[in-house]
């Protein structure tokens, strides 16, 4: 039997190559709009495997999002602890993350504000994961403002959160040059008391 594997393509389990496929059309093509033939045809498989490997195409959106997400935290926690310093630097410092990824990664702005915008319902797995993500942003700032003796940590990881957010629309939308720097100004301000 010819095997259907295109020439070149490394040997990658199946569910990697549906994931990989799917991250990248969902991110540029945005979630509904991207079926699970094109992926299936992408990753060089059928529905069939597809299915057998996340179940559905509600359940590979959220896979999407959980393995977007574990990237980011990564890098963001990279920079910060590579770049060190007191609370108030790290805490400035997860602007010189936002920035690189934003340039590597972001071109569309953030993928789970996009996601939640084509996935209104709570119901939907993905919804869940979007919230778990911006939940997770705001209590890794408000851990390293408390470190840093804020008199709110939550109040002030808010704002920074408000920042970052902010920061990515501008972005993604092209209506600031260098939004991330222009939002760590900001926040210098912020956190300029802390230790």
């Amino acid at each position: 039997m010819k095997s259907t594997r295109k020439a070149g393509r490394p040997k990658v389990p199946a569910a990697d190559r549906i994931l990989r496929a799917a991250s990248e059309m969902f991110y540029r093509e945005g979630i509904r709009a991207v079926g699970v033939e094109a992926i299936a045809a992408k990753a060089d498989v059928t529905k069939k495997s597809l299915y057998d490997n996340f179940g559905s195409k509600d359940a590979l959106v959220a896979a999407y999002l959980r393995a977007r997400d574990e990237h980011w935290r990564a890098r963001l926690q990279d920079v910060v602890e590579r770049q060190g310093g007191t609370a108030g630097d790290r805490l400035l410092s997860t602007f010189n993350a936002l920035e690189g990824w934003i340039e590597e990664e972001n071109f569309r702005g953030c993928g789970f504000v996009n996601a939640a915008a084509e996935l209104p319902h709570d119901g939907h797995p993905a919804r869940a994961v979007v919230l778990d993500q911006k939940s997770w942003l705001r209590g890794y700032l408000a851990d390293l403002a408390a470190e840093g003796g804020a008199a709110d940590p939550e109040s002030l990881a808010e704002q920074l959160v408000i920042l970052h957010e902010g920061a990515n629309v501008a972005s993604s939308l092209n209506t600031s040059k260098d939004a991330a720097q222009k939002a760590k100004e900001v926040a210098s301000i912020l956190v300029a008391d802390l230790r």
